[in-house]
């Protein structure tokens, strides 16, 4: 590539949380930064919407493991409990089950075993087991850094396999899970993680048992202000070191000659660029943005035969009562599990039961409503658009549905209540972030779509072109994304020269007083 001397300005595509951190990292290792942004503001999935008085994060709605994000304000001479006031959640997630039982999902393992053996002895006994089985998986994602790690050789890949066999972290997570625990509770307790990133269980690889682990370790948190105060916190920080946000600027067109970036182009303006970093949907990036005669791996052929992930419907609800039966998180499930998410991810239908996840922000932070309401979001999980369904036929009667099962299931007066409701379906993904086929959390993490397999986080077609991201390696979800903005860097570094940012005590760092969110699961898992 060029020299380090030559490439100095750098184009963001996108404003999510992985291209705000990577845009701060880069931006404090002296790279001039512009980020485009389609939208009129930044945030991409974690974008806020707010009506009437009540506030919504549109998407992510925790963050676990703090010091991977706080590394990025570390990255800038920065602490992140400077810019972000984080609420640690207790319990995590109340669930309730189909036959009227529930469970509070929390870190201390002692609470943990308590509520299991009143469905199973056996099962509580083998929760340690278990716990030991899995660390493994996660101190070899997290403590080793693989997950920040560039998986853009074959090479590398090569190298992690073994160790993938030993920790059988291959196996799908179900069935890992099921080897430990007989109770359909405890089975779906530690199993359906891997629907926060795309990803169905019953084919997801364990590699992803690391997000239990990481819960229990480093806990489970809520930004005051909702989570779009963090999306606030990274731009401030990023302007603060100099760097360019340009929002309303729809990118159109990523230049290319002699197999080099050269420019972006929006509708009325083109940016000249030596570095291109997409933070946008890999498929769009590619297909949509570069001309095919500049694309040998990545065609539009294979474009349309990556497996992109399930869709959402989600439904931004305000109402004038409050449902104290409802934790920060909460989940609602069917009778189905495994015969449910196939109906969703592989025969992409619209079945007659569905599960959801509930997002109540006001049960932590009442000032997320009017005094004495609430605000929360309902997320179902549905087909993406491959299933040809109609949701400009289905938008309403689909969320009538919804309200009808909430009702019936035990919040009352919900439908007299609502004073805000917003619906927003897989056609919403694709028209306002350019998801193809209108995936939500980008592509599936099977095994064959995980580390070198999924798109690389530098392009392998053209020079000076990155990505960043839930559709690059390591995946989606909060701590996936910031991951992927570190292995992202770590590429440009080694390309340009530029100072590694991953020693936690590098000289001019501002260090982590005891007392910061992840203190102490950064000090268990060592320097990032």
């Amino acid at each position: 590539m060029r020299s380090d001397e030559a490439a100095r300005r750098a184009v963001i595509i996108g404003s999510g949380f992985g291209g705000l951190a990577l845009a701060v990292r880069l931006q404090a290792a002296g790279i001039q930064v512009t980020v485009l942004e389609k939208r009129s503001a930044i945030g991409g999935r974690a974008y806020r919407l707010e009506d009437k008085g009540y506030v919504f994060d549109m998407g992510p709605s925790l963050i676990t493991a703090p010091h991977i994000v706080d590394s990025v304000f570390q990255a800038a001479g920065r602490r992140l409990t400077d810019y972000v006031d984080l609420m640690p959640l207790d319990p995590y997630y109340r669930i309730y089950f189909h036959d009227g039982t529930h469970f509070d999902y929390v870190g201390d393992p002692e609470r943990m075993k308590a509520q299991m053996r009143k469905f199973n002895e056996e099962d509580a006994r083998r929760y340690d087991d278990f716990m030991d089985k899995v660390f493994p998986i996660y101190d070899a994602v997290i403590g080793d850094r693989l997950g920040s790690k560039n998986f853009g050789d074959l090479k590398t890949m090569i190298g992690f396999i073994p160790k993938m066999i030993k920790l059988d972290a291959y196996r799908p997570v179900a069935n890992f899970v099921n080897r430990f625990f007989t109770d359909f509770r405890h089975r779906f307790l530690y199993s359906f993680h891997p629907l926060f990133v795309g990803g169905n269980p019953f084919h997801t690889p364990s590699v992803y048992l690391m997000i239990p682990y990481l819960e229990r370790r480093g806990g489970v948190w809520f930004s005051r202000g909702g989570m779009y105060s963090m999306v606030e916190a990274l731009g401030e920080v990023f302007t603060e070191l100099g760097g360019e946000i340009r929002t309303g600027q729809e990118v159109t067109k990523i230049g290319v000659r002699d197999r080099t970036v050269t420019h972006v182009e929006t509708d009325g303006e083109r940016f000249a660029a030596d570095l291109v970093i997409s933070n946008g949907d890999p498929g769009h990036t590619y297909r949509d943005l570069i001309d095919s005669s500049h694309r040998k791996k990545w065609t539009d052929r294979k474009v349309e035969k990556i497996d992109y992930s399930m869709s959402c419907f989600l439904l931004y609800l305000g109402t004038r009562k409050q449902y104290p039966e409802l934790e920060h998180h909460t989940l609602i499930l069917t009778e189905r599990y495994k015969e449910l998410l196939h109906d969703i991810f592989k025969k992409k239908i619209l079945p007659d039961d569905f599960s959801m996840y509930l997002h109540v922000p006001t049960r932590s932070d009442p000032s997320m409503a009017p005094e004495g309401c609430e605000s929360m979001y309902v997320l179902v999980p549905v087909a993406n658009l491959q299933s040809g369904l109609d949701w400009d036929e289905l938008r309403q009667p689909f969320a009538d549905t919804v309200i009808d099962f909430l009702e019936e299931w035990g919040m009352e007066g919900l439908r007299e209540n609502l004073e805000v409701c917003h619906l927003m379906d897989p056609t919403d993904f694709r028209d306002d972030l350019n998801s193809l086929h209108g995936n939500a959390f980008a592509i599936v993490p099977k095994f064959t779509q995980t580390a070198w397999f999924r798109p690389h986080n530098r392009s392998e077609d053209v020079d000076g072109l990155y990505l960043v991201g839930a559709g690059t390696h390591p995946g989606a979800g909060v701590p996936g994304v910031f991951l992927s903005a570190e292995a992202t860097y770590g590429c440009i570094a080694e390309d340009l020269g530029l100072p590694d940012q991953w020693d936690w005590n590098e000289k001019g760092r501002v260090e982590l007083e005891e007392g910061d969110p992840g203190h102490q699961a950064a000090e268990k898992v060592g320097p990032r």
